[in-house]
C-alpha cells in the first residue's frame, strides 16, 4: 500500500469509528454526554517488535471521535510502551490483574487473530505473552477452501483427523523457544506460513488440514503454557475472544491439558468477544487521570507508565 493510500484509510477508519459510536448512542438510547472518555485502539496495520528499529503502527485517526463525539479519546496505546524499550504487546495483562488480580492463579487466555495469555493471583508476579497463532490460520483456510469467513462452532475441523507429527515439527520453530517478553504480527502466522507448512506438496482431504490447523493452534498454546507457566499456577484458563466458540480447539486444548479447568469470562459476567473492548476502556480512563495502566513485565519495557495520546 503506497503512503497516499494509506494516509487516507488512516482518515477513513477514523470517520467510520465515529459514525458507529454516534449509531451505538442512538441504538441505545444513550446521549454522547454518558461517555467520559473513549479508548480506540485502532485497526494494527504492522507490528515489527524485533525490526532493526522497533515499531507498531494502529491507524483510525482519533480525531474525528473526539470531535463528532465531544469528548476526550485515548488512542496509540503501544508507541510509548516501545520507547521505554518493550515490545508494544500484550497490553492486556494489565487489565487481567485489575480484574482478577487478587483472586486464585488464573490464565487469561485469549484466542484472536493470535493467541496471547496473561497469568494472575493473588501474591503472583503478572506477567504475559503472545504463546502462538490463533483463528488467524484456521479463518484463512477456511475463506480460501471451504468459502466460509470461519469454522463456526469447530464443527469442519471435527470431520477431520490432525496430523500430530506435522504440528510436533513446528512447535520446534524458534519463536516457541523464545522466553518471553515476546510478541506477534498477525501475519506471522498468514498465507505465506499456511502455504508453506500446510498446503505445499499437500495430498490430505480439506477437513484433515482445517483439523491439523486447529490442533497447532491449541498445541501450541499448551506447550507454551506447559514451558513458561508455574505448574502451581496451572489451574484455570479463562478464555475469551472468538476461539473461545470453536469447540473442536477447546476439546483438544483440554486433551493436552486435562489437568486445567477451562472457563470462559462468560462464566465472570464478561462477554468473551467484550474482553479487549473493555481493557481498552479502562486503559483510557486511567490514562484521563495519569494513572499507569501497564504492565511493563509483560512487554519487557523499561518502566511502567500512562500509555496513550489524548485527543481534546
Amino acid at each position: 500500500m503506497r503512503a497516499a493510500e494509506l494516509s487516507q484509510l488512516h482518515y477513513e477508519l477514523g470517520k467510520l469509528y465515529a459514525n458507529t459510536v454516534v449509531k451505538f448512542l442512538k441504538e441505545f438510547h444513550l446521549s454522547k454526554k454518558d461517555i467520559c472518555v473513549i479508548g480506540s485502539h485502532g485497526q494494527t496495520v504492522y507490528h515489527g517488535p524485533k525490526d532493526r528499529i522497533p515499531n507498531t503502527l494502529q491507524i483510525g485517526e482519533p480525531s474525528f471521535l473526539a470531535a463528532q463525539l465531544e469528548v476526550p479519546v485515548v488512542s496509540d496505546f503501544r508507541a510509548k510502551d516501545m520507547a521505554l524499550g518493550g515490545e508494544g504487546a500484550p497490553l492486556m495483562p494489565f487489565f487481567d490483574e485489575y480484574i482478577w488480580g487478587q483472586g486464585t492463579p488464573k490464565i487469561l487466555l485469549n484466542i484472536g487473530g493470535i493467541s496471547n495469555f496473561s497469568v494472575v493471583g493473588k501474591g503472583r508476579t503478572t506477567f504475559g505473552f503472545d504463546a502462538g497463532p490463533g483463528n488467524t490460520l484456521m479463518d484463512l483456510f477456511c475463506q480460501t477452501h471451504f468459502h466460509k469467513p470461519f469454522d463456526k462452532n469447530g464443527k469442519l475441523a471435527a470431520k477431520g483427523t490432525p496430523d500430530k507429527k506435522l504440528v510436533s515439527r513446528l512447535l520446534t520453530q524458534k519463536f516457541f523457544s523464545q522466553k518471553p517478553p515476546k510478541s506477534l504480527d498477525k501475519n506471522a502466522f498468514g498465507s505465506d506460513y499456511l502455504t508453506k507448512y500446510f498446503l505445499k506438496n499437500s495430498s490430505k482431504n480439506l477437513y484433515d488440514i482445517l483439523a491439523t490447523l486447529t490442533w497447532f493452534t491449541a498445541a501450541a498454546i499448551a506447550q507454551q503454557i506447559t514451558r513458561f507457566v508455574s505448574p502451581k499456577d496451572q489451574q484455570e484458563i479463562v478464555l475469551s475472544g472468538g476461539g473461545n466458540y470453536n469447540q473442536t480447539l477447546v476439546r483438544f486444548l483440554q486433551e493436552m491439558l486435562p489437568h486445567i479447568k477451562i472457563s470462559t469470562t462468560h462464566d465472570y459476567h464478561m462477554d468473551p468477544q467484550a474482553k479487549e473492548s473493555a481493557a481498552f476502556a479502562l486503559f483510557a480512563w486511567l490514562a484521563l487521570n495519569k494513572k499507569i495502566n501497564h504492565c511493563s513485565r509483560a512487554t519487557g519495557a523499561r518502566k511502567s507508565s500512562v500509555l496513550g495520546k489524548i485527543s481534546l
